[in-house]
């Protein structure tokens, strides 16, 4: 028996010559909704590995990944477990039957050197993960964006038993890890204070594809939206006979040129995942409490507020939105393509984040996206948002809907002006440039699976 064990081992653990080029990112989620495991298959994939990516198909990837031919995705299914009896026997037979499927599919795939899994989610991939890197002597590294177990106490409350049974398993399996990376400071020192766990931090930084949009390209996205969603529609007397002009933009038929209109409303996004860690309700009221101050004469422009993204609360936040009465503001809620995010954000004139961390040690994705197409940002406050929004000098940081509307208001007073506070904070990220995804990856990654 014995010798049999050792001979399954000796063939699970069995290398060949492309075994050391050979890297399996995980995530137990959508893949095209995971941009940070997107950008660590293609840096891994310029640097001559092969990448075996796993999550769910949900959402399309960016074509860069899907395209390229040493990145392998391997779709797994959501599970859903026993959908009768106490909803905690329909949570066992998810995590069982999750485990089952991930442990089969990471131990039929080629030996990789080093399996590189996303947490959260962490349950049960870590655990998954740690048995499979066991067994075939892969080197385990986890990506820690957050800490799974405070995600889950937004709904459970921060007492509740499976939130400590969480907390056990993060804090038992992180330790488990050949290599960890984390997205701030002050994650590192959380995760080296109270769990033992020493991380490298690994700032989120956009990739070249965030960028200002020229002219041209913002027209053409805002007509391809236009067909979809009226606020994009170009207003006044002759829009309907002009075929080639949006809200924002015009093509000029003596000599084709694109220009941005004038008197055309300032262009407000905000993307999310619609979750329970950002309350849309503070953007709303904000955004009534500016229709109030135009109403009452001040002088500001009107607004297109777009907010993007999928997610389980997005339709109860659509029934707010279908309730508000608003002449000077319009919101969509559009869902864009990988390959228009970035155009729309290089478009926008400003940009606001709601996420909130459950931890208070994770710092938004989305305005580091933003910050890489030079778009200032009003951003909610928690603990270490410093790291990455330094207020009055890249954006503004506010703490409820009131202050919210006062900072939209002092920034578009003078839109769309070139002396205003709003167009100095964009001459500040133009000047500041800012390492990108590569050079920061190339630092602090690659010496991990290179090194001994």
């Amino acid at each position: 028996m014995a010798d049999t064990g050792t001979s399954i081992l000796r063939k699970l653990r069995r290398r060949d010559a492309l075994t050391e080029r050979r890297v399996c990112v995980l995530v137990l989620g959508d893949i095209g909704r995971s941009p940070r495991m997107q950008y660590h298959s293609l840096s891994l994939s310029k640097h001559g590995y092969n990448v075996t990516f796993v999550g769910y198909l949900g959402s399309t990837p960016h074509r860069d990944v899907s395209g390229d031919e040493r990145i392998r995705i391997i779709p797994i299914s959501e599970v859903r477990g026993i959908q009768v009896g106490p909803r905690v026997m329909t949570y066992v037979t998810k995590v069982i039957l999750q485990s089952l499927q991930l442990f089969l599919v990471l131990l039929n795939m080629d030996l990789q050197s080093h399996i590189l899994m996303q947490n959260p989610p962490g349950l049960p991939s870590m655990a998954v993960t740690w048995l499979v890197c066991a067994l075939r002597g892969s080197q385990f590294t986890i990506d820690w964006h957050n800490y799974g177990y405070t995600i889950m106490a937004l709904s459970h409350g921060p007492n509740h038993p499976i939130v400590w049974l969480a907390q056990w398993y993060e804090r038992l399996f992180g330790r488990f890890s050949s290599h960890n990376l984390c997205v701030t400071n002050a994650m590192k020192d959380d995760l080296q204070i109270n769990w033992n766990i020493k991380a490298t931090t690994l700032y989120d930084k956009p990739p070249a594809i965030f960028t200002e949009t020229p002219v041209e390209l913002q027209h053409d996205l805002f007509m391809r939206l236009a067909k979809t969603h009226l606020q994009f529609q170009a207003c006044g007397e002759n829009a309907a006979e002009e075929m080639d002009r949006t809200a924002f933009t015009g093509r000029h038929a003596s000599d084709l040129s694109v220009t941005l209109t004038s008197g055309r409303p300032a262009l407000l996004i905000s993307s999310t995942s619609w979750t329970e860690d950002e309350d849309f309700s503070i953007l709303l009221k904000a955004l009534e409490e500016y229709e109030g101050f135009v109403t009452a004469g001040a002088s500001l422009p009107s607004l297109v507020c777009v907010i993007t993204g999928k997610g389980p609360q997005k339709e109860h936040y659509k029934k707010m939105i279908a309730t508000l009465r608003f002449e000077h503001v319009k919101i969509c809620t559009p869902w864009l393509e990988a390959e228009d995010y970035p155009v729309l954000l290089g478009s926008a004139d400003l940009g606001v984040c709601l996420h909130k961390s459950s931890s208070g040690l994770d710092l938004p994705m989305k305005v580091v996206d933003m910050f890489g197409c030079c778009l200032p940002v009003c951003a909610i406050h928690f603990n270490c948002l410093h790291e990455l929004v330094k207020h009055e000098e890249n954006g503004l940081i506010f703490r409820d809907s009131q202050e919210l509307a006062g900072q939209l208001k002092s920034l578009l007073q003078d839109f769309p002006g070139s002396q205003g506070r709003l167009a100095q904070f964009r001459r500040n990220l133009q000047a500041g440039g800012g390492q990108r995804w590569d050079q920061n990856w190339d630092q602090n990654v690659l010496p991990l699976l290179t090194g001994p």
